[in-house]
Formats: structure tokens, sequence, C-alpha cells
């Protein structure tokens, strides 16, 4: 076989790999004018490479985050250095659709990018190669674990009758907030709450009406919260609420208004309606309080003042 012969074979062998790699290779001038479009790519975007070589890479794809990917570019010619697009920075560069049945909850095909500075014999780089690895199995079971260890963190933080927080949680919000009062000095207030004559309510009705009680107090209690605030369910009818930026006038505010709508509203449960009150303790930071549990112990200080005292009120622990 002559020389001749011999490289031939080797570039029809380059070119036929070029196009089958299970890679997208594109090649692009100085002016992003495209010179090569393998397969791949011609598969995933409908282009085929006779219509689109010699054509600009942008005016082609006018979804493509132009002045980001030129930035990219213009540094791979300029430091003579390969870049590197992780589908984690970036999802995907070409907007490809996902046909890959395994990874269907995908829309899109997620990408990892290589950037690659190519050289003309006299050192001079003339091209840019762009690799596109088609990651989406990878990215998808990443993401799914993500999500799979978040739902596990939640429910490791959720009390599972009423959805708020637990009470290991709420104690870690707590110690939190008196962490921010000791550097910083804001106001904070500690709010316990305690379901009324409870245990006559499972005696009459059962422990699923207790249940049901239970979940009622935490959906009125939910609806009444700010998103800074963290409430969590303490212990059996027992529920705390940590106010941040609250001073103990503000809390009874807020205390006041559960108070009366829990007072007003009725719980149904097999064709009776139930009615329940709440007594509640309020305990703001001062600079006598020296740790978190201080700032509890004053709380149900004042929670037990409001049940000695008849019940369904709110008291400030003095």
């Amino acid at each position: 076989m002559s020389n001749d012969q011999s490289a031939m074979n080797e570039l029809h062998w380059l070119i036929d790999m070029v196009q089958t790699i299970e890679v997208g290779l594109v090649v692009l001038d100085r002016d992003y004018n495209i010179q090569l479009w393998n397969g791949f790519m011609e598969n995933h975007s409908g282009v085929s490479p006779n219509s689109i070589k010699g054509k600009n890479l942008f005016e082609q794809f006018p979804d493509l985050q132009a002045d980001w990917l030129k930035k990219k570019m213009e540094s791979v010619f300029v430091l003579k250095n390969r870049t590197f697009i992780s589908w984690e920075q970036r999802p995907y560069v070409f907007k490809f659709k996902n046909y890959r049945p395994v990874t269907g909850r995908a829309d899109f095909m997620y990408q990892n990018i290589t950037l690659l500075p190519l050289a003309s014999l006299t050192g001079q780089i003339t091209h840019i190669s762009i690799i596109v690895y088609d990651v989406t199995d990878i990215a998808v079971n990443k993401l799914q674990l993500k999500s799979a260890n978040e739902q596990l963190e939640q429910l490791s933080q959720t009390d599972g009758l009423t959805q708020l927080h637990n009470r290991r949680h709420w104690q870690d919000c707590m110690e939190k907030e008196f962490d921010r009062y000791s550097r910083y000095g804001d106001a904070a207030s500690l709010v316990m709450i305690d379901i009324d004559n409870f245990k006559l309510i499972n005696d009459k009705y059962g422990h699923p009406a207790g249940d049901k009680v239970i979940q009622h107090i935490a959906y009125l209690l939910k609806q009444a919260l700010r998103e800074t605030d963290c409430a969590g369910r303490y212990g059996g009818e027992e529920f705390g609420v940590v106010l941040s930026k609250t001073t103990a006038e503000d809390a009874l505010n807020f205390t006041e208004r559960l108070r009366k709508r829990i007072e007003e509203s009725e719980i149904a449960f097999e064709n009776r309606l139930i009615k329940v009150t709440i007594s509640i303790g309020i305990n703001d930071l001062d600079s006598e309080i020296d740790n978190s549990s201080t700032w509890l112990s004053g709380a149900d200080k004042a929670l037990y003042l409001a049940k000695q005292q008849g019940r369904n009120q709110s008291i400030i622990n003095k």
C-alpha cells in the first residue's frame, strides 16, 4: 500500500470517527464561523453539516448566550488554554431535547462542555473546538439524590402529625436565635402554647379526636407565622414559637390574635364539633437571660401562670 493510500485510509478513519463518536464536536474559526459540525450535533440539532458549514454559530443559534459564551471563547483564544463548562454551572449550552428513556424526566440534555484551542503549524490559535458531552444520566441521578437527601433532611426535622418542626429542630432554632441576640442584641420572644384540658378531650372523644385537635391548632399557628418565625411541636399538646425581632408586647399581639381565632373556631370530628382554647406563656430576651435554657424556663413559667389563672389567656413573664 502506498503512503498516499495509507494517509487516505487514516483520514477516512479519522473522519468516520469524528462523525460517529458519541460526543458533539464543533470547530469554529476566529470569527465564530462553523468549520466542522459532526454527526452528534446533526442528530440533536436537526441541522446538517453541509447546510451549516461556513455560517456564524451565533447567527444560526440565536438562543445561545452569546455574550457569556464569547467571553469564554475569547479567553481560550487569548490565553491558549482549554476551559470547561459544567452542567452544574449551566445545565446546557446547546438547547437539545432529551430523548433518552432512562432520563425521561429531563426535558433537555444536560451537557458538560470543553472549549479547546486549536493551533496552526505556526503555533497561532486560529480555531476553537467545542466538545459537547451528554451527561443527562449523571445529572438527573445527582439531582434525584440531592432531592431525596433534602426530603430526608426535611423529614428528620419535621413532626409527622403537625408538619411543624420537631422538638429537636425547634430547639436548634431557639438556640440560634439566642446566639443572634448575644451577638447583635436583636429583640426576640419565646412563646409556649398548651392546649387547655387536652386530657379531657382525649377521654371524651378518643385519641384520634385529640390528634385532629393538635393538627387544627398547628394549622392555625402556621397561618399566623411570618417567614422569619420558627414554630415546633414541643411535646404532646404543647407548641413552641420563636419570634425573631419581636418584643414581648408585639408577641402578646400575635398570641392574642391566635388565641381568639382558636377560641372562635370549631373542629369537626365524627359529626361532632369540638371547641378548644389555649394558654400561652411569653418571655422576651433581656440582659438577665444568660442562656437559651433560662429563656425557655421563663416562657414555661409564664405558661404555668396562664394555666393557674384560669386558662385561655396569654401571660408575659416578668
